[in-house]
């Protein structure tokens, strides 16, 4: 397929809703995406014991919490396109096997070798599962107010599971070993490979073509080095390595674009950036993230390092600001189903979030309520930016090409996140280095006067009146640097506030459309060239449906659009397509 035929040709009036077989199968998919996420943080409280264990070098130790989400990122692309070429539901299942072996062998790692590769495992299969499960949610609900739902609710998972990984860690490292805390995540994948046959219709583009190997290496060497640069930056300073990563990393990332304007079948087709309602979600999105990875390099350091809580204690009330994403999203999708426009639903949610910020600009040294009413409010906000804008995204894009748009829009996820780390990091350490050396404690050892968790370290270290001075100096200056860094964010919500309001315009007319029956995919949003050179589409496919439990009317989804190719299993496509 080239990179123009994205815009769909035309559309039936209404679009066949989903059943009970589709949302059974979106529960596993659900239970998928959670252990993916669970994974980015359930390494939290097994690090000690691993240390214990396998005495890992400090290089080894960094490798083993990173190694995951690095390859994780790296390869979000390049899973993206092969499932919408080989089958979603084939990489799904590959990617379910990898992982749920991948588990089995980091949990019982003998050397820290073992388990660096086994988290390498992991992070291939958590790309391999993400952008998989996200396309199938865009094949299993053709009506739009179904997928809105289950957008929201994917969206909440994603969310929930990162701050419930820290959690588990804690309480499965308290009464067993390290490797339960991979263990967890096998009968899930055994869920997924047992049920995913039966209740999920294989997907894949019948015009894919070949895939291009090049441009997986150039994918990759493009955005490791951006995140690893990115990520290391807040906690260690601009160094030259860093700067060179950057350098490379942004290299590699102009070579892949190119690439991908002039190879007749590419990893990422230039099209999708040129529909508008997914390119404006794409790059709103990637703000939205920016601003919550950031503000959790506050939030964590607050509870620990300023308050003084244990980590098992700041993992359980950090959960606390998590209760209420569960009701967000499914709140915001029903005002947007009952006419309130996206757009300003959209900006509300970016308001939440800049009051979040606002109100982490004003803690003191003292402030449990505060942080947790503070990073309550911004997790509310951002979950109902992200619900809408990926529901947004995902209805914008053709079928065909759902796994790549969920690729690319994950990792904007990625790149916002580490971004936002690396800028409201360097800027609260600049801060914070400032104060510490303007009050007289300039003859500290480096690690005191970079980082906060470094003052406490040395403040215990010398102890006495000393070392309360110190900690009380380290203290107000890690909270002068969080409000600059949270003042900074909250103007930023707020300017997308008002860009939400004016760009998303037209897309409540698209949303309007959705409630009448049409599935709000990219048919008509094009305008002006990109309309024209998009093309009628690919021409419709004969599926033969899959298997269906005993009783059960066939519900194989089919695509909101004449001109899409409905489900077929993978046998029953052409070697070549």
């Amino acid at each position: 397929m080239t990179s123009e035929h994205l815009a769909p040709g035309h559309r039936p009036e209404s679009a066949p809703r989903a059943g009970r077989r589709e949302w059974a199968a979106f529960t596993v998919l659900l239970l998928a995406l959670l252990m993916v996420a669970m994974d980015t943080s359930v390494l939290f409280f097994a690090v000690p014991a691993i240390n214990a264990d396998l005495a890992p070098s400090g290089t080894e130790q960094l490798w083993i919490y990173d190694v995951y989400g690095f390859l994780l990122a790296g390869l979000l692309l390049t899973m993206g396109s092969l499932g919408d070429r080989i089958g979603r539901r084939r990489l799904l299942l590959c990617g379910a096997t990898a992982f749920g072996a991948a588990s089995a062998a980091a949990a019982y790692a003998t050397t820290p070798e073992m388990l660096i590769a086994a988290r390498a495992v992991l992070g291939v299969g958590g790309a391999t599962l993400m952008p998989s499960t996200m396309g199938l949610v865009r094949v299993l609900f053709q009506d739009a107010k179904q997928r809105a739902r289950a957008i929201g609710a994917w969206t909440a998972v994603l969310t929930g599971g990162i701050a419930l990984g820290s959690v588990v860690s804690g309480v499965l490292v308290e009464h067993y070993w390290w490797g339960s805390v991979f263990l967890v995540n096998l009968p899930a994948m055994l869920l997924l490979l047992v049920l995913a046959p039966l209740l999920i219709p294989e997907y894949r583009d019948p015009d894919g073509g070949k895939f291009d190997l090049l441009s997986v290496p150039l994918s990759l060497a493009a955005v490791l080095p951006l995140v690893w640069a990115l990520k290391e930056i807040p906690g260690n300073g601009m160094r030259p390595s860093y700067a060179l990563a950057l350098a490379a990393g942004l290299g590699f990332l102009v070579l892949f674009v190119r690439r991908q304007r002039t190879v007749e079948r590419p990893m990422v087709p230039p099209a999708l950036l040129r529909v508008r309602g997914y390119r404006g979600a794409l790059l709103l999105g990637t703000i939205g993230a920016f601003g919550m990875l950031g503000s959790s390099f506050f939030t964590t350091q607050y509870l620990q390092s300023v308050l003084g809580l244990s980590a098992l204690q700041a993992a359980l009330w950090s959960l606390v600001p998590s209760v209420p994403i569960g009701a967000a999203a499914p709140v915001v999708t029903a005002l947007v189903q009952r006419g309130v426009p996206r757009g300003r639903v959209v900006a509300s949610g970016f308001v939440l979030s800049a009051s979040g910020m606002a109100v982490m600009g004003l803690l003191g040294t003292d402030s449990l309520a505060l942080i947790l009413t503070a990073a309550g409010l911004l997790a509310v906000g951002i979950v109902t930016v992200l619900s809408q804008l990926t529901d947004l995204a995902m209805g914008a894009v053709p079928v065909e090409r759902a796994s790549t748009a969920s690729a690319l829009w994950e990792t904007g996820q990625e790149f916002g996140g580490a971004l936002g780390l690396a800028t409201l990091g360097s800027l609260a350490t600049t801060v914070y280095r400032a104060r510490v050396t303007d009050a007289g404690q300039d003859n500290l050892p480096d690690s005191a006067r970079e980082t906060l968790g470094g003052a406490v370290a040395h403040a215990t270290r010398i102890g006495g009146e000393q070392g309360t001075a110190l900690l009380r100096t380290a203290r107000d200056a890690f909270v002068s640097g969080m409000h600059v860094a949270a003042w900074t964010c909250a103007a930023l919500f707020v300017l997308c506030a008002a860009s939400a309001v004016l760009t998303l315009r037209d897309k409540d007319r698209d949303r309007d459309r959705d409630r009448d029956g049409d599935t709000g995919q990219a048919a008509g949003r094009h305008t002006g060239k990109d309309a024209d050179a998009a093309g009628p589409g690919p021409t419709p496919a004969h599926p033969t449906p899959g298997p269906v439990p005993t009783g059960t009317a066939p519900t194989a989804p089919v695509p909101p659009q004449a001109a899409a190719p409905a489900p077929v299993p993978a046998k029953a496509l052409p070697d070549d397509a």
